[in-house]
């Protein structure tokens, strides 16, 4: 196994991104999200995603695969200033505990640098996200909402620096 970590560029890592998100997803929230919210997530949609996500995504790459990406940008609302947001990271299945989710994250803390907190949304019932972001020093802030996407409560955690 020999992990790249890189900013997506090419058409294959876009594609290459898709599959992890799509394969990844359905494997992360299955038994915490209703199968008909996974359903509808297509890898069409997926695929529209990634490359609307082109410029704010890094990759991880075993050889010329993709097996995770993570996704961030400035947070979205106004009730948080002046902070950057990690807006998805996944890994795929066969890859977890290997250590690449925390290097996808240190490279994407490490884009955010010029923010002095970051923020990202987890569903409640992920104890595995919950776990790796704890471990990664985010917290809960309290801040809660229901994720029409998913049809889940979802919660914030922030990364203080």
């Amino acid at each position: 196994m020999h992990i790249t970590i890189k900013k997506m560029e090419t058409d294959t890592e876009i594609k290459g991104r898709a599959f992890v998100h799509f394969n990844s997803r359905q494997e992360a929230y299955s038994g915490i999200v209703e199968q008909v919210f996974l359903t509808q997530k297509t890898i069409d949609k997926c695929f529209a995603q990634a490359i609307n996500a082109k410029d704010n995504t890094v990759i991880a790459k075993d050889g010329e695969r993709v097996v995770g990406f993570v996704q961030y940008g400035k947070y979205g609302s106004e009730d948080l200033e002046n902070a950057g947001e990690i807006t998805a990271l996944y890994v795929l299945p066969d890859y977890f505990g290997k250590g690449i989710g925390y290097r996808l994250m240190q490279e994407a803390v490490q884009i955010l640098s010029d923010y002095p907190q970051i923020a990202l949304f987890v569903i409640k019932g992920n104890q595995r996200a919950i776990g790796f972001y704890t471990r990664y020093g985010f917290r809960f802030d309290g801040q809660e909402r229901m994720s029409s996407r998913l049809g889940v409560t979802v919660a914030r955690m922030v990364l203080q620096r």
